[in-house]
């Protein structure tokens, strides 16, 4: 019997991995130049700054490119096909074109249970998208994503990774209205929102161009507050380090077991012949 076995994409991915534009003008070439110079700079060697370039690019597109590829490939001497391995590798790195604002619903296993899928549900049936569309007007691209370590405010929704917590199915409608009316919300935490492409390029490196938000979330300050109230505190930094040395001594003896190899067979092993009782109060045994 032959079995066919498809390799490739999954079904619902369009099209080849990268697609768009192959090229980029001269003048976007060199505005682009002149900002991964910058970011290029920062490492001591430059194929490590592979991840915010590819932020860059996304900045200018929307999504990554074949141009926007090709770009990074020759600013950072490697081959297209290298870059094409990391950017299809990271799921913050988009393959198709992305709207004024990202809208992610997390249905990971608190945030489903907490209301995820059915707000994840809502939003598809109110926008008229599946996840991983884009609304006609180009505002908002709906998208499921994985855990954002925001559980103890779940179900969390994200926008442009900002994070919108404990959201109901009517709290994200009003979300993504407001949205797609040009008024964006304050996130619950962080910064105010601005569009996807400046998103990417703030997470490229590059000034952030926006100011206030920065609250912090009442639940993230909860261990904060009980440690006050108990008089708890972090030790103190030479106190700490008095106590490394103390145990210096103590614990050589342990770390050397700890890196020691592994001993060999022990010569007391019974041979299989043998036979081993394993429990005195029934009969069974195993050789």
């Amino acid at each position: 019997m032959s079995v066919f076995l498809e390799l490739g994409q999954r079904p619902e991915e369009p099209g080849p991995p990268i697609n768009g534009p192959v090229s980029y003008s001269d003048d976007v070439v060199a505005r682009l130049t002149a900002d991964a110079e910058l970011i290029i700079s920062r490492y001591p060697q430059a194929r490590s700054a592979l991840l915010p370039l590819l932020h860059l690019v996304q900045s200018e597109d929307g999504c990554l490119t074949p141009a926007g590829i090709t770009f990074c490939a020759k600013q950072l001497g490697l081959t297209d096909a290298e870059v094409t391995a990391v950017a299809t590798f990271y799921s913050m790195y988009r393959r198709t074109p992305t709207g004024e604002y990202l809208v992610g619903v997390c249905t990971n296993t608190l945030c489903a249970v907490m209301g995820g899928d059915a707000i994840l549900e809502a939003l598809q049936e109110h926008l008229g998208v599946h996840a991983g569309e884009t609304t006609p007007d180009g505002r908002v691209t709906l998208e499921h994503i994985e855990c954002n370590a925001a559980c103890d405010y779940a179900p969390v929704v994200m926008v442009n990774w900002e994070f919108f917590d404990n959201q109901t199915t009517s709290s994200a409608r009003d979300l993504v209205d407001a949205l797609r009316d040009g008024q964006p919300p304050e996130p619950t935490r962080g910064t105010p929102l601005c569009t996807f492409r400046e998103t990417a390029r703030t997470l490229a490196g590059l000034p952030d161009p926006r100011s206030g938000g920065n609250n912090v979330g009442d639940a993230t300050l909860a261990g904060l507050r009980v440690a006050r109230e108990r008089g708890m505190q972090a030790p103190d930094a030479d106190a700490s380090a008095a106590s490394t040395e103390t145990l210096d001594d103590e614990t050589a003896g342990v770390e050397a077991t700890r890196n020691a190899s592994a001993p060999g067979p022990s010569a007391t092993v019974p041979p299989k012949s043998e036979t081993v009782e394993t429990d005195p109060d029934t009969t069974d045994s195993r050789a």
